[in-house]
């Protein structure tokens, strides 16, 4: 269907309650929950659970079940505050750690003020953006978590058969969750050494959500980023055990001789910043890709600036004008500049919009084509404090003063790219059910306005209590924040695996093949890719049983709602377990079986993923 032929399940000229007092007060309590859990989770495993559909269907729980609310437009702007939340939290953690790892203990108001700028900055600048990126790219751009969250919300408000696989997905997904991570019944990844063939392997984390999310996405986009993980993990990372068995000094940034490492040690040390590398270049193409789009966007909307550019005659269209865009950008700017504990100054606040504005659209075609859940944040805001670095450095910004002001820029950047994925996500599920863009984007810059109050007062509880970087609270990528920020601040940042994972990058491109979905799958570990491409090849599957393109419709619909059960199931058992594990809850330290079971249980859930798909007749 062509976004001309598009019609959105509430009309434009519908009214509905969409931002009620109701919404903003479950709301609040949803962002604060799932941010602080979200929070605690990704310091710990160094990743988060997206919190959209999981609050869909919390939403729907209490609106329409408890409180007998009926409207879904009001269900989606609960979901619209509590993701943002989670990605504002995603943000901040990746990156504001590193300051507590330097000893510099920076303030709750300093904090705050750094996270209330990522986040405003992520939400205005996709505002002029959403009609390029979610309007008028409806047909090319998926945006798996979007529209897996309007599915969800669609069979609340449908019930019937839709709601019952649903729910039924939202079931198998938490149950599968919990017995991995709580009950610990069996390992939730597995992975195999090749035989002779030294640190080559292959592996899989068991879990539903990441077999629904390449469902979603389909198996050509699901290839691509497994080709990248099968370059590294077959590829690169054998080839430098060979080379690295022949001598015995320690390689930077390897600590330790590489013959003595294991191949998650070689991952760590060299493939994450080839990954960064091919994802910075992948970036840029992708940008100057779309720079026709973006343009055309940016000079419709400042054709409004003056007159209420907000007040389109369909509701559907309307958004926050282009006044609110300004006047909020320019106000962060001019804090982050003159405020005493950050004091960016001229040069700081040029590159940090700049690098805000690149990543923030980067980030939102990203998610658009792979989905939120392996939105490479982490390796976009290397890839940018790299640069920023570099240009400190050169103008004579060096030692404690230039590091603290490369990770302040690196951490608005970053939380900007996290709340602009979600962001787009959240746009896409208005956009299909007919939302309001204008009260979205107002539910979005309320949800920063929460999680940025909240989000200081747990990183210093943390802190105080474990310690960033500590084995109980690793941090992974603020840890390899700092390393590069220091690393390139004394000169010894390893800029050639940077220039391998661009070249990478290259050669994807010159043979017509986008090169982000791949940079993503080379920056991840193989574990995340091979799901993903198993699900891809089940909607592979359905789609050659089926020659009629009205019932493969129908049947990648029903696929995509236990698709979409599966993520929520698990997302939503991801964070109880966090909010346990938080609380002090003591789950067992090992499984209680081996991989096989691990293995028959992921195989039966995927047997059912397309057992379901094709029940349709």
């Amino acid at each position: 269907m062509s976004k001309q032929d598009f019609k959105p399940d509430v009309p434009s000229n519908k009214k509905l309650p969409e931002f009620t007092g109701m919404a903003m007060f479950i709301g609040a309590i949803l962002a604060i929950v799932f941010g602080a859990a979200n929070a605690y989770l990704g310091l710990i495993v160094g990743m988060t659970v997206s919190a959209s559909i999981p609050a869909a269907v919390i939403s729907m729980a209490i609106l329409r079940v408890i409180l007998k609310r009926t409207s879904i437009l009001e269900n989606n702007i609960v979901q619209t505050i509590t993701s943002t939340g989670e990605s504002l939290a995603a943000g901040v953690i990746f990156t504001l750690p590193a300051l507590f790892i330097w000893q510099l203990e920076p303030s709750l108001t300093t904090i705050a003020i750094i996270a209330l700028a990522g986040g405003i900055l992520g939400v205005v600048l996709m505002i002029p953006l959403r009609k390029a990126l979610i309007v008028d790219e409806h047909d090319t751009l998926p945006y798996p978590e979007g529209t897996a969250c309007a599915g969800v919300l669609r069979a609340g408000e449908k019930g019937g058969e839709g709601a019952k696989y649903v729910f039924k997905g939202l079931g198998i997904g938490a149950i599968f969750k919990f017995l991995t991570d709580a009950v610990k019944a069996f390992p939730a990844s597995v992975e195999w050494e090749i035989y002779r063939f030294k640190n080559a392997a292959i592996g899989m984390d068991t879990l539903p959500a990441l077999l629904g999310v390449g469902y979603i996405i389909g198996p050509r986009i699901a290839g691509v980023m497994f080709g990248g993980a099968v370059l590294g993990w077959l590829g690169i990372i054998p080839l430098i055990s060979y080379i690295g068995e022949f001598t015995d000094t320690p390689i930077y940034p390897g600590e330790t001789p590489i013959a003595e490492m294991d191949y998650w040690a070689i991952w760590d040390y060299y493939i994450r910043y080839i990954g960064a590398g091919a994802v910075a270049f992948g970036g840029v193409i992708g940008l100057v890709k779309t720079l026709p789009t973006i343009w055309s966007s940016f000079r419709g909307a400042l054709k409004g600036f003056g007159a209420d550019s907000g007040m389109e005659d369909l509701r559907t269209e309307r958004e926050l004008p282009m006044s609110v865009i300004v006047v909020l950008t320019l106000a962060f700017l001019g804090i982050l500049m003159f405020y005493p504990t950050i004091d960016l100054g001229i040069i700081g606040s040029i590159l940090l919009f700049i690098f805000g504005f690149f990543f923030v659209t980067v980030s939102s075609r990203i998610v658009g084509i792979i989905g939120s859940s392996s939105n490479p944040v982490s390796g976009m805001t290397i890839a940018a404090l790299i640069f920023i670095a570099l240009v400190l450095t050169a103008v004579g910004q060096t030692g404690e003063a230039g590091m603290v002001t490369a990770i302040t820029i690196g951490a608005v950047v970053c939380i900007a790219a996290a709340i602009a994925g979600d962001t787009s996500q959240d746009l896409k599920t208005g956009f299909l059910i007919g939302a309001t863009p204008r009260w979205q984007q107002i539910a979005q810059l309320y949800g920063v306005l929460l999680t940025s109050v909240i989000i200081g007062f747990i990183l210093i509880l943390l802190d105080n209590a474990y310690g960033f970087g500590s084995s109980e609270l690793p941090a992974p990528q603020a840890v390899l924040m700092s390393m590069v920020v220091e690393g390139i601040m004394s000169g010894d940042l390893p800029w050639n695996l940077i220039f391998i994972g661009m070249a990478a990058a290259l050669m994807v491109e010159l043979f017509g093949i986008g090169s982000l979905p791949f940079a993503v799958g080379l920056y991840l570990p193989i574990h995340l890719s091979a799901p993903i491409m198993f699900g891809g090849l089940i909607r592979a599957a359905v789609s050659r049983r089926t020659k009629d393109k009205e019932l493969l419709e129908r049947k990648n619909e029903q696929g995509i709602l236990l698709a979409s059960g599966y993520i929520a199931g698990e997302a939503l058992m991801g964070v109880i377990v966090a909010i346990a594990v938080t609380a002090g809850v003591a789950f067992p330290e090992s499984p209680f079986f081996g991989p096989l079971l691990s293995i028959v249980a992921i195989l039966a859930v995927a047997w059912y993923l397309y057992y379901t798909a094709n029940k349709v007749r």
